[in-house]
C-alpha cells in the first residue's frame, strides 16, 4: 500500500491542468514523495540549486572576468568600492555597502558628469552571476532607448560590495534626475542569476526604500531584458513627470 500511494502522487498521475502549471513555473509544485521525503531527483535538484545560490552570494566581482573587453571598452566601465573591506564584512555589515569608500567618491566625481537625465550604476549585490548574465544584454537597450528620448546618460560605474542604499550617495555626488541601479538579487532555489533595477528620482540621504521603485526578476525564466528596459524607461518617464518616485508615484497596470 505505501508503494502504491507513493506512485499515486507521481507527476504522471496529475490532471493535465496541474502538468501545465508545473511547466510554466520553476517552483517545485506537487513533485511527489518517496516515503516521508522528496523523490531522489528532487532532492538532488534542491542541493544543486542551494549550491548555486551560495556560489552566487560568495562570488567576487571581477569586471574583466564577467564582461568582455569589447563591452568594457564600449561603455568605458570603471569599478569603485563601498566601505566594506571584503565579502565577509559586506555580508555581516549591510550598512557599509550603502556608502562609498573615500577614494571611490573622489574617482566618481572625477570620471562622471553631473546633472544627467539618467545615471546607471551596476552593483554586485548578492549575485555576481546575475550581473554577468543580464547586464550585457540590458545595458545597450537602456542606453539606446534613453538616447531616442533625447535624454542625457551619465557615465556608468560598477560598484563592488553594493547595497541598494548606495543610490542615495550616487544622487548626492552626481545630482542626476533619475538613478537606475542594476544589482544582483538575493538568490533563491529557482534562480541564482536574477537581476533587479532599483530606481529613484533625485535620491539623497533622506531617501528610504519608500522613495524607490523596483523592476525585478530579470532573468531567462522571468522578465526579458527587452521588457525590463521598456519598464525601466517608462518608470523614468513617470518619475520625471511626477517629480517623485517610490510610494508617492502613481503607476497604473501598464507601468
Amino acid at each position: 500500500m505505501p508503494e502504491e500511494k507513493d506512485e499515486a502522487v507521481g507527476a504522471a498521475s496529475w490532471p493535465e491542468i496541474v502538468r501545465r502549471i508545473q511547466a510554466r513555473t520553476p517552483a517545485r509544485l506537487l513533485v511527489g514523495r518517496r516515503g516521508a521525503a522528496y523523490p531522489t531527483a528532487t532532492q538532488l535538484e534542491l542541493r544543486e540549486a542551494h549550491a548555486e545560490a551560495r556560489d552566487a552570494v560568495w562570488a567576487e566581482m571581477d569586471i574583466r572576468g564577467i564582461f568582455s573587453g569589447t563591452f568594457l571598452n564600449q561603455w568605458k566601465l570603471f569599478e569603485v568600492s563601498t566601505q566594506a573591506a571584503d565579502k565577509q564584512e559586506y555580508l555581516l555589515r549591510p550598512d557599509l555597502g550603502r556608502h562609498f569608500a573615500a577614494s571611490a567618491r573622489v574617482e566618481i566625481v572625477d570620471r562622471c558628469s553631473k546633472g544627467s537625465d539618467i545615471q546607471v550604476a551596476i552593483g554586485d549585490g548578492l549575485s555576481v552571476a546575475a550581473v554577468a548574465a543580464q547586464v550585457p544584454r540590458l545595458m545597450p537597450l537602456l542606453y539606446h532607448a534613453a538616447n531616442k528620448r533625447g535624454w542625457t546618460v551619465g557615465q556608468t560605474l560598477v560598484v563592488r560590495y553594493c547595497r541598494v542604499g548606495i543610490l542615495n550617495e550616487i544622487g548626492e555626488l552626481l545630482t542626476p534626475r533619475v538613478v537606475v541601479l542594476l544589482i544582483g538579487e538575493r538568490p533563491g532555489l529557482a534562480a541564482s542569476d536574477s537581476l533587479s533595477a532599483y530606481m529613484a528620482y533625485r535620491p539623497d540621504s533622506a531617501h528610504t526604500d519608500a522613495n524607490r521603485n523596483l523592476v525585478s526578476n530579470i532573468h531567462s525564466r522571468g522578465l526579458s531584458p527587452e521588457d525590463a528596459a521598456d519598464r525601466i524607461l517608462r518608470l523614468a518617464e513617470l518619475m520625471t513627470l511626477a517629480r517623485t518616485s517610490g510610494c508617492h508615484l502613481r503607476v497604473d497596470d501598464r507601468g
